[in-house]
């Protein structure tokens, strides 16, 4: 089974493209990240779950499906709180449930191991050979530190770790929060993608402190802005982008405050003919400031 538009790097790479787009035309007022991250999974959802769901519903049309999983409630605070069954809507088909059961939620780790001997089964390598704790992506996002170090000594594991070091650079976003998957195993990089490394570094400096003026209560919600900056907001948010563009390497738009307000008045515009039940008045502040500025 595998995602129809590709794994988990192309996954990423798309949407750092698609990020740089909607930063470029002002469709969003901070630079978004490339990566999944523990409040947004979009990695298990898009292409574990969605996948998995979505071939056993082909293999077993019209049927009633039980997924079994593995979790355990020692693995983690929100496994801890996970339901022995449930009913999932991802399994369920016309007049056929779908179910996900965790059989051994209630299992400590002493006991899964205790299993697999009783068996005469032996563990992945990835315990055995490499000695990491917990086995997942090649390299997750929720990986210790210990276990990302382990990863790359694995020969299969080092292309990968470059290509995602090459996006960390690009994008001068780290991996893990403010940890650089690059930082790693350096020694892995060569000198021309440890010294972008080192560059981009220094742009995430720069970017971060750029974007931490934009003024309270201008960062979009769901896709939208809020409101309508004051020309003196507009003026902060146009040094922010000019910043930032040439700290990324961006060749974005809208970098003056005339720019700014006009695209804010037409996101707004689009955004209130979604909801109409938005009052009016609010564009009729709009047009008002806009005569009141002179444009």
């Amino acid at each position: 089974m595998r995602r129809k538009a590709g794994g988990m790097m192309e996954r990423w790479q798309t949407r750092w493209d698609n990020n740089v787009a909607r930063y470029e035309s002002l469709s969003c007022v901070k630079l978004i990240l490339p990566w999944s991250t523990p409040s947004m999974r979009f990695c298990t959802s898009e292409l574990k779950s969605a996948v998995i769901a979505s071939e056993l519903k082909k293999r077993f049309k019209g049927q009633e499906i039980i997924n079994v999983t593995g979790i355990r409630r020692e693995e983690s605070a929100g496994r801890k709180k996970a339901a022995v069954a449930k009913d999932d809507p991802r399994l369920a088909q016309k007049n056929a449930a779908g179910i996900t059961w965790n059989p051994v939620i209630e299992w400590t780790i002493g006991e899964v191991k205790a299993a697999i001997a009783r068996r005469g089964i032996e563990l992945h390598e990835a315990y055995t050979k490499y000695l990491m704790t917990r086995v997942s992506c090649v390299f997750c996002i929720m990986s210790s530190a210990g276990d990302l170090i382990a990863s790359t000594t694995c020969p299969d594991n080092q292309d990968i770790y470059r290509t995602m070091v090459e996006l960390e650079a690009t994008s001068t976003f780290a991996f893990q929060s403010n940890n650089w998957l690059g930082d790693v195993a350096p020694h892995l990089l060569g000198s021309e993608l440890a010294d972008r490394l080192a560059l981009a570094k220094e742009a995430a400096r720069v970017r971060e402190m750029a974007e931490a003026r934009i003024p309270e209560g201008l960062e979009y919600q769901q896709g939208w802005p809020t409101r309508r900056p004051t020309l003196d907001e507009a003026a902060i948010i146009a040094d922010v982008r000019q910043t930032v563009a040439g700290a990324v390497g961006l060749s974005a738009s809208y970098l003056d405050h005339h720019s700014i307000l006009d695209r804010y008045d037409e996101l707004l515009a689009q955004k209130f003919a979604k909801t109409p039940a938005v009052p009016v008045q609010l564009i009729g502040a709009m047009q008002r400031d806009q005569m009141a500025f002179g444009f």
